[in-house]
């Protein structure tokens, strides 16, 4: 954590955007529509399904969703109802414990821990260990993932929370969720070998592996969890799953978001997660293969993914039509990847003002809610818990935290 700078001029402005999200968040609730609400209804998902199949007919079925996400967004709520997001209470307790380490305010804790409580509640039911997924049918290329399926690109957010919040103020409830959180990554999330010192891990406990980021974070929550809980068999397989990232790093920095000769197109966010996981691995271990493919990594990302205006772009390679010009999940993520990386790359401390200060100029609604995006023409102003309000929320409030010289990453 760096030294408070009383210079800036952007930390009390973020303290009273947060302060106005905050009362924001109390009026308007804690379930939303989301990115996905036009495709996790029974149209949607049978419009989407059908594109998978076959293309041509496909593409007129979910016309007219695609029509509505780029220039009626509002006409959302017609697909889908409003419900609640694991990963969002993961962010919003995460965000509020952030508020509390920076101003020491009790009701900052108080949240934060209302939001693990509702953590537990949502729990996939069918695991014995604590796990979570989407509260949703995900229709993808394979098919229907159903509703509270484990998602390794969810769960580690919940194991974050919660020891953000247990390193605040110790609970032996909390530890022995986190201690359940371990065994589900490592029992029902599944390994397959690809190189000698690496392997990739399932998505889900179904699938046969192969997203980077899945792996990548798996690789930091057993780093974490080995130092955690003193058990260096956690160490052993984050390190495989490490090396899978690794060894998945294209040769101009960037990382493809699969490695199934498919999937291949390079965006923002994924690109974030992959590297945050990273910089929190060489944070605990100093690890220096991992500071080098982050340097490779910067270096593209700082080349390939910002428009000229300084703010975040969606697509280096784009797999489909966009129908938008920035995205608030991006903006977030682009905040907490120079937040965690700005003592090893300074350069990237000039990034991270500029897409502060366009948040606070630009994407901040009368509300105190966020916009969602930027479209090619005016902006989707519907307020998405999961895309992004919290992880929004939860970016600022870290970095407000790092602007007082408090918190933890």
């Amino acid at each position: 954590m760096r030294s408070p700078d009383d210079t800036n001029p952007l930390p009390p402005k973020v303290a009273t955007a947060l302060g106005n999200f905050n009362r924001w968040l109390v009026g308007y609730g804690e379930t939303s529509w989301d990115h996905q609400s036009y495709f996790a209804g029974a149209y949607g998902g049978w419009a989407k399904a059908l594109y998978y199949r076959h293309k041509l007919p496909g593409m007129v079925a979910v016309a007219p969703m695609i029509f509505s996400e780029a220039f009626l967004p509002a006409a959302r709520r017609l697909f889908h109802e409003r419900i609640r997001f694991p990963i969002a209470d993961a962010h919003y307790a995460m965000g509020y414990a952030f508020l509390h380490q920076a101003t020491g305010e009790l009701a900052h804790l108080e949240r934060a821990i209302h939001f693990l409580e509702a953590l537990k509640a949502s729990r996939c039911p069918s695991y014995a260990d604590y796990c979570w997924g989407y509260p949703f049918d995900w229709m993808t290329r394979n098919g229907v993932m159903k509703r509270d399926t484990p998602l390794i690109t969810s769960t580690p957010y919940m194991y974050e929370a919660f020891l953000q919040v247990h390193q605040i103020q110790p609970r032996e409830e909390w530890r022995e969720v986190l201690a359940s959180i371990v065994r589900h990554v490592c029992t029902d999330i599944h390994d397959f070998k690809t190189s000698e010192r690496a392997s990739t891990c399932s998505y889900n406990p179904h699938d046969q592996g192969g997203v980077v980021n899945a792996s990548a974070y798996r690789a930091f929550m057993l780093t974490s969890a080995a130092r955690v809980f003193e058990n260096e068999s956690y160490a052993k397989i984050a390190e495989r799953n490490l090396y899978f990232v690794l060894e998945s790093q294209n040769a101009d920095g960037s990382w493809p978001y699969a490695k199934d000769g498919v999937r291949d197109f390079v965006d923002h966010f994924h690109t974030c997660f992959v590297m945050k996981a990273l910089a929190k691995i060489h944070t605990l271990t100093g690890h220096p293969d991992t500071l080098a493919a982050l340097e490779r990594g910067v270096k593209y990302y700082l080349a390939s993914l910002f428009g000229e205006d300084g703010m975040p772009r969606p697509f280096a390679v784009a797999p489909r039509l966009t129908v938008y010009q920035c995205e608030l999940y991006d903006c977030a993520e682009s905040i907490n990847l120079c937040l965690l990386l700005q003592d090893r790359f300074g350069h990237l401390r000039a990034t991270l003002e500029t897409v502060v200060a366009g948040i606070l100029q630009n994407w901040i609604q009368v509300s105190g809610a966020f916009r969602a995006r930027k479209l090619m023409f005016g902006w989707d102003n519907v307020p998405m818990h999961r895309w992004a309000q919290s992880q929004m929320f939860r970016a600022l409030a870290f970095y407000y935290a790092d602007s007082k010289g408090r918190g933890t990453r």
